[in-house]
């Protein structure tokens, strides 16, 4: 039996890297039932001021293709996590540690807590990221 029975977790995931299926990976071991939220492109634009390269409909694809994913939802802000916990019954948030101490997961921090819903944070994959790939592409 595994540690959790609902999981979340949410991500961009442009470009889809080996971090990102790291962090899907490590959350569905530790929870029977793993949501996954896939930022909208009008999520992504109102907070990173740019369009991901990948439209949504193509990363939820992507996602939805994964064996680590058993659910795949729309994250269209950051407090639509909350929405999340009572639709689904979530007992746990897994999200990157590069999110960890900034005044967004602070606030949402104290209302997973308020809900009696964890937050795992899993360290972030050195050296990757969409940013990265991008600049990457671009020089090339």
């Amino acid at each position: 039996m595994k540690k959790y029975r609902v999981g979340y977790t949410t991500g961009v995931f442009d470009l889809f890297h080996i971090g990102h299926l790291n962090i899907l990976r490590k959350a569905k071991e530790q929870c029977d039932t793993l949501i996954v939220g896939v930022s909208t492109d009008e999520f992504v634009q109102s907070y990173k001021k740019k369009t991901p390269v990948i439209p949504f409909i193509e990363r939820k694809a992507i996602i939805e293709a994964l064996r680590y994913a058993d659910i795949v939802v729309p994250q269209t802000s950051h407090e639509s996590k909350l929405s999340m916990i009572g639709k689904y019954n979530i007992n746990v948030m897994f999200h990157g540690s590069d999110w960890k101490g900034t005044p967004t997961f602070n606030k949402l921090e104290a209302e997973f807590m308020r809900r009696s819903v964890e937050i795992v944070y899993f360290d972030y994959t050195e050296g990757v990221s969409s940013t990265k790939l991008l600049e990457s592409i671009k020089k090339r």
